[in-house]
């Protein structure tokens, strides 16, 4: 049974989170913190987080371990964009928009073959 855990509203792009969210998808748990503790992108410490929750829940509602855990699903959505003006020349303005995204990671046991 697949456990889900979600973090909304992140303040970080998905074109910055997609190559990230492409690394780890399919891998161990284990591997992927490992792997996005030593990524130079800010963003992989939202992915990370969202990864390391996704684990906890799997643990409390499966009872199984952290290592038996692979990603089954990870992706990242567009979220709501803030929008803002900035002053421009001879009174007019520019728009500012701020993307955001919704970051989703699915987790299962592994099976044994």
């Amino acid at each position: 049974m697949a456990v889900t855990a979600t973090a909304k509203n992140t303040g970080v792009s998905v074109k910055k989170l997609l190559p990230i969210v492409d690394l780890v998808r399919g891998m161990n748990v284990e591997e992927a913190l490992a792997m996005l503790r030593f990524m130079p992108s800010p963003a992989a410490a939202h992915v990370a987080k969202t990864v390391r929750s996704a684990a906890a829940n799997a643990e409390n509602e499966l009872l199984t371990r952290g290592e038996d855990l692979r990603i089954v699903e990870i992706y990242a959505n567009e979220a709501p964009r803030t929008k803002r003006v900035r002053a421009r020349a001879r009174g007019r303005m520019a728009r500012i928009i701020r993307r955001s995204s919704h970051i989703t990671v699915v987790v299962d046991e592994e099976e044994v073959n």
